[in-house]
């Protein structure tokens, strides 16, 4: 079997490849279905219709109607106004995977608009060189003969504003472009066109059918698409295509009412349970500064395998403002780690505090000093002290004397 060649370009569909669309389109289409009396009944006829174009498929549902081209209007134009769905789980980080190494573009029967809410939406837009919209390339096929005939294909966008300003080596061509699409119609587009097709199996149509249509492999998780189009170069994205941290980094906000801080090892005397810090407490601690944290923490880390909080970066110079996302700026952000730290340990020192300063009873003095009272007869045996031993060099001394005193009724000898 010949080796695969590895993709220049990918193309992928919107609806059912990047995003969720089973329930979200067919919601579209139920009304549109509705009001010009189509028929349609439920998601399963109109996923049918991606047996073919969709576009075609309309003309034919609509056969005989003069109101045809209505129903497509209709359909576009509460796609731009009602449409937009969820991104399929995995698929941002697939785009940008590819991208540092592709070619990428979209084709969909959708409209230019939704296309661009949908990439802008994600952060994935400018991971796309090429983008084909319904309105503007109602057929598929045509579009990506559009995509192969331009002799820029060679220059991809790696999730930056500008594109490449040096072409990829080699320009794409029927062997090395791959259509990733979850319906059959799509599939035979590609085919007939002469490029590559993949299927994946979240979207509208199953696997059997892709393949049936001539799909040359149907993922069953996004994560399967980066190894099998560009094999062991599909390292994870860095650069301008890298996953942008999430907003705040790792710090968590406190609930209403408190945080439970478990105990870390490094404190000295803490226990292993967790540390539940007083919502007002928190708040009056998330000002302090840096000498209210504990010694483990004061310019190392929070514990956390991987932290944006800014730990390990050491406060600023003694008298001068901390700086930027030190330990010192962190204790200043409510609900910070650093902050909550420096709280739990301000809970525990006042928790000290409190109980050193609780009354005690008085100590009796003289004769207002009660005796003890012991029953009769001495102790009871369990209070009762143990017979002493004598000391192991005290019983050496006394073997020895034992050893050499002379017997009874022994005569002694003398020397002559």
């Amino acid at each position: 079997m010949p080796a695969r060649p590895q993709a220049c370009a990918v193309m992928f569909d919107l609806d059912g490849t990047l995003v969720q669309t089973r329930r979200a389109s067919w919601d579209v289409f139920r009304t549109v279905s509705d009001d010009f009396g189509l028929g349609l009944t439920g998601p399963q006829e109109y996923f049918a219709l991606f047996n073919g174009n969709i576009f075609a498929s309309l003309e034919v549902l609509c056969q005989g109607r003069a109101d045809s081209g209505e129903v497509k209007k209709a359909f576009l134009d509460r796609l731009r106004a009602e449409y937009n769905p969820a991104m399929v789980p995995g698929m941002v980080d697939v785009i940008r995977r590819l991208a540092g190494h592709c070619t990428l573009a979209v084709v969909s029967s959708n409209a230019i608009e939704v296309l661009r809410r949908v990439l802008v939406g994600n952060d994935v837009a400018y991971c796309f060189s090429h983008v084909f919209g319904g309105d503007m390339a109602p057929d598929k096929a045509v579009a990506i003969r559009s995509f192969l005939s331009d002799a820029s294909s060679q220059y991809g966008r790696r999730c930056e504003v500008a594109y490449d300003e040096t072409p990829a080596a080699a320009r794409p061509d029927l062997a090395t472009t791959v259509l990733v699409t979850d319906t059959a119609g799509d599939v035979r587009d590609a085919l007939d066109v002469g490029i590559r097709a993949v299927g994946v199996a979240w979207g509208m149509h199953a696997a059997e059918e892709l393949s049936e249509a001539g799909a040359e492999f149907v993922a069953i998780w996004p994560q399967e698409l980066p190894g099998y189009l560009i094999g062991d170069t599909a390292s994870a994205p860095a650069g301008a295509c890298a996953i942008p941290a999430p907003p705040g980094g790792c710090a968590v906000p406190a609930p209403p009412g408190g945080c439970a801080i478990p105990a870390p090892a490094a404190f000295a005397g803490a226990s292993a349970a967790a540390v539940v810090v007083p919502g007002p407490v928190l708040a009056a601690s998330a000002g302090a500064s840096a000498d209210v944290a504990p010694a483990a923490y004061a310019g190392g880390s929070c514990g956390a395998d991987e932290c944006h909080c800014g730990c390990q970066e050491h406060p600023g110079p003694a008298g001068g403002p901390a700086e930027p996302g030190s330990v010192a700026a962190r204790l200043a952000e409510p609900g910070s780690v650093a902050a909550r730290l420096a709280a739990a340990a301000a809970v525990r020192r006042e928790r000290r505090r409190q109980a050193g300063q609780a009354p005690r009873p008085p100590v009796p003095s003289g004769g207002d000093t009660p005796s003890l009272q012991l029953p009769a007869g001495g102790p009871p045996p369990s209070h009762r002290a143990p017979p002493r031993q004598p000391a192991p060099a005290a019983e050496l001394r006394d073997a020895v004397r034992r050893i050499l005193a002379p017997a009874p009724g022994r005569l002694h000898r003398t020397n002559a």
